[in-house]
């Protein structure tokens, strides 16, 4: 089992930018795909993002363009570089395996998009 622990939300208004991190707690981590989750109020939980071992990566589209994902294996770490940031991405971020079976769920981090 893998500790996750995500950072990094805040309010921002819409267009603006964020970075969000996630802090894992073994070095296992740097063998999974992993990826990016938000929670909205009244929605499913949805992917984001995905990354691989070797750092391919893919979005949704609804993010396309806008969000970057990134990991530094030896670190530990896995970042959401978020920018042109719309209303509709507010939600609870998380992070975790790319794929089933997850880990535990993080705390998750809370991104508001408000003017």
């Amino acid at each position: 089992q893998v500790q996750l622990v995500e950072s990094g939300g805040d309010l921002v208004q819409p267009g603006g930018s964020l970075r969000l991190s996630c802090a894992a707690s073994r070095s296992i981590f740097s063998v999974y795909a992993m990826g990016w989750y938000r929670h909205a109020p009244g929605k499913q939980r949805e992917s984001v993002a995905t990354i691989t071992p070797g750092r391919s990566t893919d979005y949704a589209d609804s993010v396309k363009g806008r969000f970057t994902i990134s990991r530094d294996n030896a670190k530990k770490m896995m970042y959401l570089q978020m920018n042109s940031l719309k209303p509709e991405d507010t939600a609870v971020y998380y992070c975790n395996k790319a794929n089933v079976p997850y880990w535990d769920w993080g705390q998750g981090t809370q991104v508001t998009v408000s003017s």
